[in-house]
């Protein structure tokens, strides 16, 4: 689950997949071999595998490593770094691997990957062979590639506080706020109940934190997870038996039958030569639902082709517009607060006396040399975990962006201060005006007009910074799209529809400040 998009449905078998259109171009005249050439290689590598590549066993084989591509974020009990010695990597995930190896008669190899980019890095070839990472084996995930037997049997398990004796399943949970991993079983599951606010995380980890303290009344997740984080945790306890049950399978990139058919046939000696089991008892996984991998089938051939965002836009737009709300929200209040709190601080740190300077300078360089990514957790999960200040992701994320870019903001409106001749100051001190009153009725409109182009240059990037948010469990504009392109495959036409609305919103920011640097030129005397 941690890594493969989509509900459990019809099962279909290994190595069905659709495939995608052939390359169907007219040929150009002969007088220009080297066109046709270059137009042939290009829709190779489009199509997703050159016609002049090598069967992927034999370059395995040849090589003596087989690679496989997960996320080290996975987490216990898939992958993880073990207390006593960070430098290792364990997990029932890293020894199923390595005995896949060696019935393979070579070495594995880990190769580390963002987990919602495995498939699309695994049809583009070159960083690893095979995908071993929670991948669920569904038809939406056999659309982007071949998929193995299952090697493991999991299911769905809701998770809430123990102090909740109310909650009993899903029909009680209904409005309110669920944590789901993004673009999983679990995360469809929700979306096609439509009854619970879907609260959409990118890791194994925070969502069940977020329970602990409050900020979500469930977590739903597959058991192995689940299992992990219930052990020796009072605060929660698993609602219900675990139910919508499904398989786990390796991946391997569309067309590769002959690596395909060895890596079944390796599962099916390690089902049945007992040492799956020896595995998963080791990390307390193998129960009764785990027998039946011994006699799994292929169920009916089932086939789904990838979406195309284009042609169904009226379905996907709507999504992504969605999104694009919380996007313009959280940019907007960001903004707000940096404009504000970053004159605040040119201010005081031009004309302030020494402490309120050397504070200034030092909130500017601090927020400027550290990552926003930082920021927004110390922000949203360490205030909550060492004061109790359970913000909401909302909140969090305004403030973030707020007090980051008001650092920027700050030394904008101090180099439009600098910029305002220093005789302005002094005549208007020479008629009588006190220094706060010529700083508010001369030095600022100059200065503000001059600092303007900057301002507005930060709100644009703002719309793009934003994107970061969704490490807190908001879906802004770029998390819909990576959660939509890995449920369709279709990353370039959710991806130009997507950079239509950020053009949109940039351009209309563009236009608004031009609006206002005109008005502010203007003498209105």
């Amino acid at each position: 689950m941690r890594t493969g998009p989509d509900s459990v449905g019809p099962l279909p078998p290994a190595g069905v997949v659709s495939s995608p259109p052939e390359d169907r171009r007219p040929t150009t005249s002969s007088s220009t071999p080297w066109l046709v050439l270059l137009l042939w290689l290009v829709a190779g590598g489009m199509i997703g595998r050159s016609p002049l590549r090598a069967d992927l066993w034999d370059d395995v084989r040849s090589r003596g490593v087989l690679r496989w591509g997960d996320d080290a974020e996975g987490g216990a009990p898939y992958l993880f770094h073990p207390e006593d010695d960070p430098t290792k990597l364990v997990g029932f995930e890293v020894d199923f691997a390595a005995a896949l190896a060696t019935r393979l008669e070579i070495r594995d190899q880990f190769v580390q990957n963002n987990w919602d980019m495995l498939l699309p890095a695994l049809r583009q070839g070159g960083s690893f062979d095979i995908v071993i990472a929670g991948l669920e084996r569904t038809p939406e995930n056999l659309a982007k590639a071949d998929l193995s037997r299952p090697y493991f049997v999991f299911a769905q398990q809701l998770v809430v506080r123990a102090a909740d004796t109310g909650i009993r399943s899903l029909d009680d949970l209904r409005g309110r706020p669920v944590g789901v991993l993004s673009a999983t079983a679990s995360h469809r599951l929700l979306e096609r109940r439509g009854t619970v606010e879907i609260r959409v995380y990118q890791d194994n980890v925070n969502y069940f934190r977020d329970l602990e303290v409050g900020r979500l009344d469930a977590v739903l997740t597959d058991t192995p997870i689940a299992q992990v984080n219930l052990a020796g945790n009072e605060k929660l306890r698993a609602a219900g038996p675990p139910f919508e049950p499904g398989y786990y399978a390796v991946a391997v990139p569309p067309g590769e039958t002959n690596l395909l058919a060895r890596i079944d046939q390796a599962i099916l000696g390690l089902t049945t030569n007992g040492t799956l089991q020896q595995i998963y008892t080791r990390y307390g996984l193998w129960g009764a639902e785990q027998e039946g991998l011994r006699k799994w089938t292929a169920p009916a051939q089932v086939i789904r082709r990838q979406r195309s965002a284009l042609r169904e836009w009226k379905t996907y737009l709507p999504m992504l517009l969605r999104a694009a709300v919380t996007t313009v929200w959280v940019t907007c209040g960001g903004m707000t607060l940096a404009v504000i709190w970053g004159l605040a601080l040119a201010i005081v740190k031009q004309y302030g006396p020494a402490p309120l300077r050397w504070s200034a300078t030092a909130y500017i360089e601090v927020f400027r040399g550290t990552p926003l990514l930082l920021q927004i957790y110390f922000i949203y999960f360490g205030l909550a975990q060492q004061l109790g200040l359970k913000l909401s992701a909302g909140l969090a994320a305004v403030l973030a962006l707020g007090l980051n870019y008001a650092a920027t903001e700050a030394e904008n409106y101090r180099a439009g201060l600098l910029a305002v001749p220093r005789g302005q100051m002094e005549a208007a001190l020479a008629l009588g005006m006190k220094r706060r009153v010529a700083l508010r009725r001369v030095l600022l409109p100059q200065a503000l007009r001059i600092s303007l182009p900057s301002v507005t240059n930060d709100f644009i990037a703002m719309f793009k910074d934003s994107s970061i948010v969704s490490v807190i469990a908001l879906v802004e504009l770029t998390k819909e799209y990576q959660i939509r392109a890995i449920d369709t495959g279709d990353y370039l036409g959710l991806g130009l529809l997507t950079a239509g609305i950020y053009f949109a919103m940039s351009w209309t920011a563009s236009l608004g400040a031009r609006r206002l640097e005109r008005f502010l030129q203007h003498d209105h005397r």
